[in-house]
C-alpha cells in the first residue's frame, strides 16, 4: 500500500518543535498516521507539549531506548506512585503516542535480590524519537542535553519534581545523583534564569561517588508553586511540604 505524503508549510506549526531532518526547502514533510505505520516512516513533527512531557521523564525516572531503527519512551514508577503513573499515561495515550491500554503492575528484582513492584508503560516507537535518545545518552550512559532549557517547560519541570523530587526541611530536594556536578549546576543555572528559584546543588550519597542534589529554597517554593500547580497530580502533593 502506498504510503502518502503530506508537505506542510512550517509557517503554520509554530506551536511544533520540527526536527531538522524532516526539513527540505522551508517545508516539513509528515507521514499520517503516526500510529499504524512502520517506525522507519514516523518522522515528525510533534507537539512541544509531548516533547516537555518526555523530557520532564527523562530529567526523572523515564528512560529512551533505541528499538529497531527508532526510538520509544519508557515511563515508570514503583506500584506505591500507580495514580501518579495513570495520569502519565493518560497525557501520553490522550495525545496518540501510546496505546490506551491501562498499564499493568510488574515484579523485578533489584541488585540486592529484593522483588519491586513497579508499572510502566512504553510509547510507540519513532524515528524522529531518535534526536533524543541521541541527546540523552553518550555510550549508554545519560547525559544532560545542551539545550535542555528549551523543553524545560512548567509541566517538564513538574514531571520532574513529580519523579524525583522529596520534600527536605523547609523546600525541596530534586535527586539528580546520576548527573555530573557540572550538569546539575546548569540545571541550577537554568531553573533561576528561566522561573526565578533560588537552588543550590548540594553534595548528597557517598562524597567519594560525587553524588549531587538539587535543593529548591524555601524563599522559592511560593513561585515554584505558582509555575507547576496545574500539573500537580493530587497523590504528589505531598512532595510540595504544604505549600499547596
Amino acid at each position: 500500500m502506498e504510503i502518502k505524503r503530506y508537505i506542510i508549510p512550517v509557517i503554520k506549526f509554530e506551536d511544533l518543535y520540527i526536527c531538522p531532518k524532516c526539513i527540505y526547502n522551508n517545508y516539513i514533510y509528515s507521514i499520517l498516521p503516526l500510529t499504524k505505520i512502520r517506525s522507519n516512516q514516523r518522522i515528525g513533527p510533534h507537539n512541544y507539549d509531548i516533547l516537555s512531557i518526555i523530557f520532564g521523564s527523562l530529567l526523572g525516572d523515564g528512560y529512551a531506548e533505541k528499538h529497531g531503527n527508532g526510538t520509544r519512551i519508557t515511563f515508570y514508577q514503583e506500584n506505591t506512585h500507580k495514580d501518579y503513573l495513570m495520569w502519565l499515561h493518560n497525557l501520553v495515550s490522550d495525545r496518540g503516542y501510546c496505546p490506551s491500554n491501562i498499564p499493568i503492575l510488574q515484579t523485578r528484582l533489584n541488585k540486592y535480590g529484593k522483588i519491586r513492584n513497579i508499572i510502566r508503560f512504553k510509547t510507540y516507537t519513532y524515528t524522529s524519537f531518535n534526536w533524543i535518545q541521541e541527546l540523552w545518552y553518550i555510550n549508554n550512559k545519560k547525559v544532560l542535553p545542551h539545550n535542555v532549557d528549551v523543553f524545560l517547560s512548567p509541566i517538564a519541570l513538574a514531571i520532574w519534581i513529580m519523579d524525583d523530587g522529596a520534600k527536605v526541611s523547609s523546600g525541596i530536594k530534586i535527586a539528580t545523583n546520576n548527573f555530573t556536578l557540572t550538569e546539575v549546576k546548569l540545571l541550577c543555572s537554568i531553573l533561576n534564569t528561566k522561573y526565578n528559584l533560588n537552588v543550590t546543588p548540594n553534595a548528597a550519597g557517598d562524597i567519594k561517588k560525587e553524588q549531587y542534589v538539587i535543593y529548591i529554597h524555601k524563599n522559592s517554593m511560593k513561585n515554584l508553586v505558582n509555575i507547576v500547580l496545574p500539573y500537580i497530580h493530587v497523590s504528589m502533593k505531598y512532595k510540595f511540604n504544604n505549600y499547596l
